[in-house]
């Protein structure tokens, strides 16, 4: 992951900031892989998840990463991880799902606007790298991954 993560990213997760995230109990992560190399994966952290004894959904749903090995972009990777995460995240209960992306992704926005992905907010300055704002997106788990949520 943490290879795949310099690969990626201008502001990579280090080694040890990714052996750590798997050591909480509200991490997780789906990947795909080619034989024993991972191609892309998607990491989340489960904010306020409901617990085995409550049926009303609570719970936001936060999409940390979402990388893809740049020789395998295009193909519909992204897509497939982040429907996975969010279909998991509905059967778990979770409210909605959220997430940042840099304002000028613009291959990011379009794939979370199709899966249904609306302005929430924006923070400024976010990446201290460029200095770039972040949007911050969500959508309600209501609706199947997939399908535009109103």
């Amino acid at each position: 992951m943490w290879e795949l993560e310099r690969r990626c990213f201008s502001l990579p997760w280090s080694e040890e900031q990714c052996r750590a995230a798997f050591g909480q109990a509200a991490f997780a992560a789906f990947g795909l892989w080619d034989g024993q190399r991972l191609v892309a994966y998607i990491s989340l952290y489960l904010v306020g998840a409901p617990t085995p004894s409550a049926y009303t959904p609570c719970g936001e749903l936060e999409i940390l990463n979402l990388a893809v090995e740049p020789t395998a972009r295009r193909r519909g990777c992204g897509r497939r991880l982040l429907l996975l995460a969010l279909q998991a995240g509905r059967k778990m209960g979770m409210q909605k799902a959220l997430l940042e992306v840099r304002e000028h992704n613009g291959a990011a926005l379009a794939l979370y606007r199709a899966c249904g992905f609306a302005l929430a907010g924006r923070r400024r300055r976010y990446y201290a790298d460029t200095g770039e704002d972040a949007l911050v997106l969500e959508r309600p788990l209501a609706e199947p991954p997939g399908r535009a949520a109103p």
